[in-house]
């Protein structure tokens, strides 16, 4: 399944059978995406783990008895589109802190802190990841042919006046640019894997072990491109392109079953536990998800290409305590309209709802599991710890005795 690279001669290799037997290539994961690849957890919510005794174990194995995150001993990892620009590049020992920012984590801690259990071998990251980009444009693999404009969306763009031409010429000169950088930092670190992980064995090499595809939010609320997204079928487009995806990259990269895990969009969880307000877009959330599984069922990528569904790390005790504050700000801000009071005062009304009518456990899951938004996983290091470990239970499948 998996292609091996190691510059020794077959001889050599058989006049060395102990050394062979005890020394194993490179584990290499390539991990893309966009924002929630990236990972918007911020380390204070670690806390919120193991408030949950369901979760208690995957804290302790993401920090110390001190407190601090765990500091990978086999494992390092090379990250682009974190740093504040598409290209500079962040690498080390994981650990926390190669997520979005330096005080974040995404799916690739808890990805490398599993993986590592699952093999003695030494483990690489490839970490490419660059917030608000598209699988239609910025993503595009080169089967997928040319971004064509649909009829919709010329005739929205004609009935405002748009000049057609130098939108055509603009897509034109956006599409794949994502993609052909991901794949020209891959090809540098594999280029010199030493430079990465300090010792590293040339003689030993590196195998391309699997790819991690977490990506999804700007196709799914993009209405231009996909018109029918509420409707069965509105968002095959996606799959299509996603299935050019995975085929290019294993042929530009010379390995045809590369493993490959798909990285389901889930925010907002399971849409059978969706709240009334968040009913107007479960057909839309439906259809996309199904769009993003879809490829792993296609006949020539059974076996190799499978697909996770993050809903299922999501923490309903988060909406439910979020849903509730969000009301008490609403209401805030009614008042707050009503009577004219000045910014500082309606903070002060807000945190006075909080502590009358939300529960103690209520705030403190909101003040020790929520850093960011409901579209970044809710900044939550809970969820994303578990969907990093899911897409490493989703890798182990794949992984050879």
């Amino acid at each position: 399944m998996n292609i091996f690279h190691a510059p020794i001669a077959l001889s050599v290799l058989l006049s060395l059978p102990s050394l062979a037997a005890e020394k194993k290539p490179l584990q290499v994961y390539i991990l893309a995406g966009q924002s929630n690849m990236q990972g918007h957890a911020h380390v204070r919510t670690f806390e919120h783990i193991g408030m949950d005794p369901a979760t208690k174990l995957m804290l302790a194995k993401m920090q110390n008895a001190d407190g601090t995150p765990k500091v990978c001993e086999r494992v390092w990892i090379s990250s682009i589109g974190c740093a504040g620009d598409d290209t500079t590049e962040q690498h080390g020992k994981l650990t926390a802190g190669f997520g979005a920012s330096q005080e974040k984590i995404g799916p690739e801690f808890t990805f490398g802190l599993s993986m590592e259990t699952l093999t003695d071998a030494n483990i690489l990251l490839i970490k490419t990841s660059w917030g608000g980009k598209s699988l239609h444009t910025d993503f595009r693999p080169p089967s997928a042919g040319p971004y064509v404009f649909n009829e919709t969306q010329l005739t929205n763009l004609e009935k405002r006046g748009k000049d057609l031409a130098a939108l055509k010429a603009e897509k034109v000169a956006a599409t794949g640019v994502y993609y052909r950088l991901m794949l020209e930092q891959v090809k540098k670190v594999l280029a010199d894997p030493g430079r990465i992980v300090p010792d590293y064995d040339s003689a030993q090499g590196y195998e391309l072990a699997g790819f991690v595809w977490f990506q999804g939010w700007n196709d799914m609320v993009d209405g231009d491109v996909y018109p029918r997204r509420d409707q069965p079928g509105g968002y095959d487009a996606y799959s299509e392109v996603l299935a050019h995806f995975i085929r290019d990259v294993r042929k530009e990269l010379k390995t045809p079953e590369l493993p490959f895990v798909i990285g389901v969009l889930g925010v907002g969880g399971p849409t059978a536990q969706y709240l009334p307000d968040q009913q107007r877009y479960k057909a839309t959330h439906d259809h996309f998800r199904d769009a993003m599984a879809s490829p792993a069922e296609l006949p020539e990528f059974v076996g190799n290409v499978v697909a996770v569904r993050t809903e299922n790390y999501w923490d309903h005790e988060l909406t439910l305590a979020k849903a509730k504050e969000n009301a008490l700000k609403e209401k805030a801000k009614k008042i707050a309209k009503e009577s004219t009071l000045k910014p500082a005062e309606e903070r002060a009304l807000v945190e006075k709802f909080r502590a009358e009518e939300l529960t103690e456990r209520e705030q403190l899951v909101l003040d020790k599991g929520v850093s960011n938004f409901e579209f970044h996983y809710l900044g939550s290091a809970k969820i994303l710890g578990g969907i990093g470990e899911g897409f490493a239970e989703a890798m182990k499948s794949f992984t050879r005795p």
